[in-house]
């Protein structure tokens, strides 16, 4: 009995005290503490409970593989890294668990397929370079099946059906008026869409969830629920950049901004609905881009600094910066007529201007090296050929 209770409790303990924080990491060293995460595991395995061992092992698993623990976690610069577009349109359908890899393409979802084939058709009539994508659309929630939300025009539409495809983009998307068939409502506060598409790519499906789960939960603790919609939507692109969110809300100029975010962990939450949402405030280090706005990559390096002051050009990969200085001094060559080419070799000339000293080889080191192995021999042949008639005609002269 006591050896029950004892189990009981361990497994409580584990439940109320320690958050499934996933990834077991063992102390470095003797001085430094386990993890929550390392401690739960370590309860359920002294508790012989199974099932709870084994479940937490292959979330500790996936969240080193695909979630925030991933290696591949803060190794690239985000600045720049989506395409300039001016709108966005999503459609909510389903729940994300449900959509499968290619959700617009797909045989047995015909509302989005026609939808996104209705704006591909229609694509050079639409004056406003415009993005769909899928977001859930659950019924007895806020967002319903068939509903369309339109940013920045911060609009909704109800009830979208396949018959309706076409009238609506006509209207709509290519007009610029209101749908003859609907009735638009104004859309209020800020939205939040979460990439949650596990059958898109593993990281977002890890990722994304965790995300939503945890701004909710920061949503009901700062009574913003009113005020702050999250939901899960389809692939963002970037999927490397997990996880992976688009924030639609009004600037300090009172703009309808589209800022995009990646690497964002449970922990930036609190950070993104008090500077971003409440203060206006572009969380640099995890900013992508913004929808509407025509900035080279390069422009927006510039201006973007990490947190300890680092300008992000400079923290790029040594390796990589080497490497593309290797390329940019690649031969280039022009194709002349009756195949002559006019090759340069921009390394051969650099070293042709180092003559003197250490800084590279004499002008007769790099002649010669232009010579074929058969010339350079010929060229021998002949020296020591004058040499020798050189040395017998001495000899003649010397005994006469």
């Amino acid at each position: 009995m006591r050896t029950a209770h004892s189990r009981r409790s361990l497994i409580s303990v584990a439940q109320h005290f320690l958050p499934p924080f996933s990834f077991f990491n063992p102390p470095k060293t003797a001085k430094e503490p386990l993890s929550h995460a390392s401690l739960r595991i370590l309860v359920y395995a002294m508790a012989g409970d199974r099932e709870n061992f084994s479940s937490n092992v292959a979330t500790d698993e996936d969240d080193v593989k695909f979630g925030f623990q991933r290696p591949e976690m803060y190794k690239s610069n985000l600045a720049g890294t989506i395409d300039a577009y001016d709108r966005h349109v999503f459609l909510c359908y389903k729940g994300h668990e449900s959509w499968p890899s290619r959700v617009e393409d797909s045989e047995t979802d015909m509302l989005p397929k026609l939808l996104s084939g209705a704006l591909k058709a229609r694509k050079n009539d639409i004056s406003v370079k415009t993005r769909l994508t899928i977001c859930e659309g659950l019924d007895g929630t806020e967002l319903s099946d068939g509903d369309v939300l339109i940013f920045p025009e911060m609009i909704k539409y109800r009830g979208l059906n396949d018959s309706d495809v076409d009238t609506f983009v006509e209207d709509v998307l290519v007009n610029g008026k209101p749908w003859a068939s609907g009735v638009k409502e104004v859309l209020a506060g800020s939205h939040i869409f979460v990439c949650a598409h596990n059958n898109r790519d593993r990281r977002c499906g890890v990722c994304g969830p965790a995300l939503i789960e945890k701004f909710k939960e920061e949503i009901e603790l700062r009574g913003l629920k009113d005020q702050v919609l999250v939901s899960a939507c389809s692939h963002v692109g970037g999927h490397k950049y997990a996880g992976n969110l688009i924030i639609f809300n009004a600037d300090p100029e009172g703009k309808i901004a589209g800022h995009w975010y990646g690497y964002v962990t449970p922990n930036d939450v609190p950070e993104f609905l008090d500077q971003h949402i409440g203060k206006g405030e572009i969380i640099e280090r995890l900013w992508r881009g913004q929808m509407g706005v025509y900035i080279e990559k390069a422009e927006k390096e510039d201006k973007l600094k990490l947190p300890n002051g680092i300008d992000l050009k400079e923290s790029k990969n040594p390796r990589e910066s080497s490497s593309q200085e290797k390329k940019e001094n690649v031969t280039s060559c022009c194709q002349g007529a009756n195949g002559f080419s006019c090759c340069r070799d921009g390394n051969l000339e650099e070293e042709n201007t180092k003559v003197d000293g250490k800084k590279g080889p004499g002008r007769l080191s790099i002649w010669m090296g232009k010579w074929e192995q058969s010339d350079i021999l010929a060229a021998v042949a002949v020296v020591g050929a004058v040499t020798t008639v050189a040395v017998a005609y001495s000899f003649y002269r010397r005994s006469g």
